[in-house]
């Protein structure tokens, strides 16, 4: 789609151009003392304060930039494997300290967290000065299990589902959130190959061509292909609303599987009850063209669907009999062998969601470029972020010196294959594959989060 820049406010656009080149992401040691030396140069509207410990004992600071009369909270290294909005965090801190007449014009108390998950964030540390390809990114991944993410280990309690086995690093963000009831909030994400696409928590539909416009800006295309949750509403076009535990119960359900969440309910829904509109920014690491072209194909949506969940399926296969197989010897109970254990199986149940969906009969439809080629590259991400973390597992055991000869010949296996998905990963990609300007996604979520803010203020002054 075509997005006339008009709606686009000329500061807006201004702000966006000023963004500086980017080189490499930021260590977590890094983003802290770049926040730090701001209020340290900035002593009259910028402070430090602790809210709260990581699991290993970092502290989780914010920066407190201004004294406006809401809130806005904005959140970066939400996910580990997701530093793009710890670079964003520090340019925004940094251009609201520098520009008195923009942060009084915004009339918000900004509360920027630049990393909610340090312990997660340093180990994916090994990839963030490059190179910035694939398989490099693949081999020093790091997810937490879905009951160790931030972002999903807020309170939840819906029919038989109940949790409440909240995080430090959770429970840090729970209290700012309680302490500020902010006007607006900004969870910030990046996906890795595609397109731009947002999440917000209640329609606003004044927000989203400036939002759809954005990306246009700075040259990124918008997401048009298969999203993320297959039971989120589309409120425009890369605009959705907020994924909900609830409807992700209700759709298993309705596919005869196990509906019970992995974890918990989000940050966005925990802020619900101030009425807080919440922005979920997702930019890429790469992109294609395909990734944007909505035009037919002699695909069905169904044959799409079912071929995403056989990839889903082998892979699983693969890496479940890997791991089975080695467990006896394992004697390091790691972090990329808890995330392991969580992830591997929950591929095998992906593949059976993508086989329900292909038997709905609005499958059976012509499926767009851009769909064809999500489904197909969905596969080859989650080999290389899943295979490289259970490399890495095996990595852990042999540098404690356990060179038992299962660890040995089951790393030779997985190492040998993962070279295969990374060759077929590059074969798909092909040559219009695109690896993106951090520079250009830092400036695509800094705009989103000044119109948003902007947005989510203008909402609270008319009511």
């Amino acid at each position: 789609m075509t997005i006339t820049n008009v709606s686009v406010s000329a500061q807006l656009r201004s702000a966006i151009e000023a963004v500086p080149p980017v080189t490499e992401f930021p260590t977590v040691d890094q983003l802290r003392s770049d926040l730090g030396d701001l209020a340290r140069t900035h002593p009259d509207i910028c402070r430090v304060r602790r809210i709260g410990t990581s699991r290993l004992g970092d502290p989780i600071e914010e920066l407190i930039v201004g004294s406006g009369s809401e809130h806005a909270v904005i959140v970066g290294g939400v996910h580990p494997n997701e530093p793009v909005g710890s670079v964003t965090t520090t340019h925004l801190a940094r251009t609201l300290a520098n520009d008195p007449e923009l942060l009084a014009s915004t009339d918000y108390t900004w509360h920027i967290v630049g990393c909610i998950d340090p312990d997660g964030m340093r180990l994916n540390e090994g990839w963030f000065a490059g190179p910035f390809t694939r398989s490099h990114y693949g081999r020093h991944f790091y997810r937490p299990a879905p009951d160790e993410q931030v972002e999903w280990t807020f309170p939840f309690a819906y029919k038989d589902a109940y949790f409440d086995a909240m995080l430090p690093e959770t429970v840090a963000l729970m209290r700012l959130i309680d302490d500020t009831t902010p006007a607006f909030m900004c969870s910030l994400h990046n996906g890795e190959f595609g397109g731009v696409y947002y999440y917000l928590s209640r329609p606003a539909p004044t927000l989203y061509e400036p939002l759809q416009a954005i990306p246009e800006l700075v040259g990124l295309p918008l997401d048009t292909g298969e999203p993320e949750a297959p039971y989120t509403d589309l409120f425009s076009d890369a605009i959705f609303e907020m994924i909900r535990v609830e409807d992700q119960y209700e759709f298993m359900l309705s596919a005869g599987l196990d509906p019970t969440p992995s974890a918990g309910t989000s940050s966005a829904d925990y802020a619900g009850k101030y009425e807080t509109l919440t922005l979920v920014s997702e930019v890429p690491y790469w992109t294609n063209p395909a990734s944007a072209d909505d035009s037919p194909t002699t695909t069905s949506y169904a044959e799409a669907l079912l071929g995403r969940a056989r990839g889903l399926s082998a892979m699983a296969e693969v890496l479940r009999d890997v791991l089975t197989t080695v467990e006896p010897e394992l004697t390091t109970q790691s972090a990329y062998l808890r995330a392991s254990r969580a992830f591997v199986p929950m591929m095998a149940e992906a593949a059976k969601t993508e086989e329900h969906r292909a038997r709905q009969p609005e499958a059976e439809r012509p499926a767009t470029v851009a769909e064809v080629f999500s489904c197909d590259d969905l596969v080859h991400c989650f080999r290389l972020r899943y295979g490289g973390m259970l490399l890495r597992t095996l990595d852990a055991e042999l540098a404690t010196g356990n060179a038992a000869p299962l660890v040995r010949a089951q790393h030779e296996r997985l190492a040998e294959q993962y070279r295969a998905w990374c060759a077929d990963a590059d074969q798909a990609a092909g040559d219009d594959t695109v690896t993106l300007e951090i520079r250009d996604l830092v400036a695509a979520q800094f705009g989103a989060i000044l119109a948003g803010s902007a947005h989510a203020r203008t909402h609270r002054e008319t009511g």
